[in-house]
């Protein structure tokens, strides 16, 4: 069966001496393609299979095998990513992040939100802060999401004052024992990070210390409650 698939390459491996194995990244499903001579630089696969190319692609598909592909062109193959080695880590770090997630709970919109977080990057904007923004909306297909309308302890939505990774969410004057203060500033914004639209956005202008604060409060949540663990996180503290 002849089927056509846009999606994006998220890793490749070598297979016998001029082909190669990609799996793309569709918003059905991760499908395994066998492009025949895309090693070769002459061969019309050679860079619409690279990693972290955008595509279509046609291809003779197998539900529970290996596809073989037909022919493939290039939507956008994320040129200013590639061009970047802090942006390549990001992005090596957040399709990691984003292929595991995607198997804890197969929705396209996890799909949408990748291709949103390429984009942004691809346009310039600061890829530390769009990983932060795609951590904190997968949190929901965790089914981990820590409480940010309201006090995590007495339920209040009044004097908060920090947010805690340990306590799963917001805390308020009246509850907070030991927990770190964070900037009200950072409070106000793990909230409107959260329900934003990562593909329209146009401006992103947030001070270092809060884009440190952000920064932790994900990292430690995500250590304390996902039990992921990206390899991919060694190269990108590495960069960092």
């Amino acid at each position: 069966m002849y089927k056509k698939i846009k999606g994006i390459v998220i890793n490749e491996y070598p297979f016998e001496e001029n082909s190669k194995i990609i799996n793309v990244f569709t918003e059905e499903k991760i499908i395994g393609i066998l492009a025949k001579g895309a090693k070769k630089i002459k061969s019309p696969f050679f860079s619409t299979t690279a990693r972290f190319n955008y595509s279509n692609f046609n291809i003779k598909y197998k539900e529970n095998g290996l596809s073989t592909l037909v022919d493939s062109d290039t939507i956008n193959n994320y040129s200013n990513i590639k061009k970047d080695i802090i942006k390549i880590s990001y992005v090596t770090y957040i399709t990691e992040l984003v292929t595991k997630v995607y198997k804890h709970d197969n929705n396209k919109n996890i799909y949408y939100l990748y291709i949103s977080c390429l984009n942004k990057i691809n346009e310039g904007f600061n890829p530390r802060i769009i990983t932060t923004i795609l951590k904190l909306k997968l949190l929901d297909y965790l089914g981990i999401k820590p409480i940010i309308d309201r006090c995590v302890v007495c339920g209040t939505k009044n004097e908060i004052v920090t947010i805690s990774s340990y306590l799963g969410g917001l805390v308020c004057k009246n509850c907070l024992k030991n927990e770190k203060i964070v900037s009200l500033k950072t409070i106000k914004l793990i909230r409107m990070l959260y329900l934003v639209d990562i593909a329209k956005i146009s401006k992103l202008d947030i001070n270092e210390e809060i884009v440190e604060e952000l920064e932790r409060f994900t990292e430690d949540y995500y250590e304390r409650y996902s039990g992921i663990y990206l390899k991919s996180k060694i190269l990108l503290e590495g960069i960092k």
